[in-house]
């Protein structure tokens, strides 16, 4: 531990850069050129230190923006993956606006990743891409991966994604009411307002983890001389500062379809009149749970081992964190990431 002088020094800089400088945290994104852009995407390949080998492909969900991928320097997984010298790209959605509140899951699923896929391969030189996905973004890659076996996807790795909405008690509250609504509780405001606003999507997400905002004053005074804990704080906050709207019929089908019936639970969603069910999915994958999620609690995402029956493998790793810190906090850094270096070099090593 520092001797107090040296704690204060650091304090004293760590609060002129807060000041002065704006902030302590490198928010500064890891380069990147588009390859390839159409409605609700755009696709992009990291630069700087570019490989050779079979690409990556960085899928977040709706709503949260694409720079949980990239949250700060020294703390970003694309960072991490190019650094180590994979083939990264990101596909970005870009913001939801009112004119796409008539999208729904089908969307992503049968267009916007299947293009994302198809435009990395080619780039790659055709080869077969690795997806790792966070959250939604799990659920879309697997649907899309089970929807379109033909789709050049090696392996898939989610991160907090849950499949079991009754393991997730932060919404048990709720379902009585949403019972003696006839499931219409939030029918009315959502398709009024063309989805969830991203106002609504950021204090909802701000208010999973309540208790971590009331005491942060206290917290970043206690650990002013910690320049890597204030920086990821400030991270986090540009992240919730920067979230996004869902579209009105996709937040339609997860409100119906995934937290009241429950689909996900039993392997199969209802995507366009067709039944698409995990069954179909063939690739390796490997799940990861946050140890402190409120959002995707363990056994909620846990779920999804007990559906992926003809998966080539399913690995299933837990690390400490909650719903983003299992994807990018401090920790995951040594937890989570080397899950995901371990699983990548499985497959790539074959």
């Amino acid at each position: 531990m520092a001797s107090p002088p040296a704690r204060l020094a650091a304090a004293a800089s760590n609060l002129l850069g807060k000041v002065m400088g704006g902030g302590v945290a490198d928010l500064r994104p890891v380069p990147r050129v588009l390859i390839d852009q159409g409605p609700n995407r755009s696709v992009y390949r990291m630069t700087g230190g570019e490989g050779d080998g079979p690409p990556i492909l960085l899928v977040p969900p709706l709503a949260a923006p694409a720079l949980c991928f990239d949250l700060r320097r020294g703390c970003s997984l694309a960072e991490h993956l190019v650094e180590a010298g994979h083939n990264t790209y990101l596909v970005d959605y870009g913001n939801v606006a009112f004119s796409d509140r008539r999208l729904g899951i089908e969307h992503w699923v049968d267009e916007v990743l299947p293009r994302a896929i198809r435009k990395v391969s080619a780039d790659s030189g055709g080869q077969r891409v690795h997806l790792v996905s966070w959250c939604l973004g799990g659920i879309f890659s697997l649907l899309t991966a089970a929807d379109q076996p033909e789709l050049p996807i090696e392996s898939i790795v989610t991160i907090a994604a849950p499949f079991d909405s009754t393991a997730i008690p932060i919404i048990a509250p709720f379902r009585p009411l949403v019972d003696l609504t006839g499931g219409h509780l939030l029918t009315p405001f959502y398709r009024a307002l063309g989805g969830a606003p991203s106002y609504v999507v950021t204090q909802v997400f701000r208010a999973t983890g309540i208790h971590k905002e009331i005491t942060k004053p206290l917290a970043i005074l206690k650990n002013l001389d910690d320049r890597d804990f204030l920086a990821q704080i400030e991270a986090v906050d540009h992240f919730m500062d920067n979230m996004i709207a869902y579209p009105g019929r996709t937040f339609g089908q997860i409100y119906h379809r995934l937290f009241r019936a429950n689909d996900l639970a039993e392997g199969s969603m209802d995507l366009g009149g067709r039944a698409v069910s995990m069954s179909e999915v063939k690739v390796p994958t490997l799940i990861v749970a946050g140890e402190n999620d409120t959002i995707a609690p363990k056994p909620a995402v846990e779920r999804l081992v007990g559906l992926l029956g003809n998966a080539a493998s399913v690995r299933f790793e837990t690390a400490p964190g909650g719903h983003l810190g299992v994807l990018t906090g401090r920790r995951a850094r040594s937890t989570t990431w080397r899950h995901i270096d371990e699983f990548l070099a499985g497959q790539i090593g074959r």
